[in-house]
């Protein structure tokens, strides 16, 4: 058994070092499935004011019944996140509890603009705990926005000017709208299309 003993210590030396050949192998492909795989962003369209551009300023109403100035500078110089929901959108509802946890991770100001019956709305905000949040009741607001999809956001920063949007309907499409601002492009789409145009450039074309 004494004799054994060697051979073992060195198999087990074997083992070990092939399991760790293939932890590495394995840690270094999920690297490269990380870099290629695309963050899902949220999807928008070219309707409305563009990112980059001031956000439109539209007076407004609380569910409170408080006026409101929707857009512009923010006067506690924090970014806003409008997102527009619906009493009667299921998504809308699924997505409040993860928005509202979201803009306090986030430190934004949430705007939650609704356009439909106010006892509808209002049974929402007590049905969801919102009643800290600022709820707009206005059609105004999502026409100034172009808004033709629910739910749908619109990430402001301080000064007033559109940053991101998008349809959302997780905390991974709410989660893209500030990457898209972190990384200078208006949405998460056209940051994957430059990101695409510098690994794969075009072939430059020598005239005859």
């Amino acid at each position: 058994m004494q004799q054994a003993l060697p051979y073992l210590v060195v198999l087990q030396l074997l083992v070990t070092l092939a399991l760790a050949i293939l932890l590495f192998g394995l840690a270094r492909q999920v690297g490269i499935l990380h870099e290629r795989v695309a963050p899902m962003g949220a999807m928008t369209s070219d309707r409305g004011p563009a990112a980059g551009e001031m956000a439109p300023q539209v007076s407004a109403t609380t569910l409170a019944g408080a006026p409101i100035v929707v857009g512009g500078a923010s006067t506690q110089g924090r970014s806003r996140l409008l997102l527009f929901v619906s009493a009667t959108c299921p998504v809308c509802k699924k997505l409040l509890p993860i928005a509202r946890s979201f803009s306090a991770a986030e430190r934004l100001d949430i705007v939650l603009v609704g356009d439909g019956e106010v006892t509808e709305q209002q049974a929402m905000v007590t049905k969801f705990g919102l009643g800290e949040l600022t709820y707009v009741n206005s059609p105004q607001v999502g026409l100034a926005f172009q808004v033709g999809k629910l739910p749908y956001a619109v990430l402001i920063d301080a000064e007033g000017v559109i940053r991101a949007k998008g349809l959302v309907n997780s905390r991974e499409h709410l989660e893209s709208l500030i990457i898209a601002e972190e990384t200078g492009f208006g949405t998460i789409q056209s940051y994957l299309a430059a990101r695409s145009r510098r690994e794969h450039p075009k072939p430059e074309i020598t005239p005859l």
